[in-house]
């Protein structure tokens, strides 16, 4: 996988934006589960659904990877229903 397969053509400017960001994180295995869920999603996330996706997308990567992985627990305070829907993205991914 190299990058998005998923064009922005078609796609808000805030929505763009976000796929972007979720491909361009600095660590590719964060673009690689990140972008992925982007990819897939972010056509059918709602408004608030958009508001936590940046939440999470301003988590720096070793911080977020270590949640995502599984190496630590998901803090209270950035748990919320679009962290569960890229947790459940993550656990059906192949690497």
């Amino acid at each position: 996988m190299t990058g998005t397969r998923r064009s922005s053509e078609g796609l808000d400017a805030r929505r763009s934006k976000l796929l972007f960001r979720s491909w361009h994180r600095g660590m590719r295995e964060m673009d690689l589960i990140l972008g992925s869920f982007a990819d897939a999603q972010i056509d059918a996330l709602t408004g608030d659904e958009l508001d936590q996706y940046e939440r999470l997308l301003d988590i720096p990567d070793t911080e977020f990877l270590a949640v995502l992985t599984g190496e630590r627990p998901v803090p209270a305070d950035i748990d919320c229903a679009v962290l569960q829907k890229v947790l459940a993205s993550r656990q059906a991914m192949t690497f």
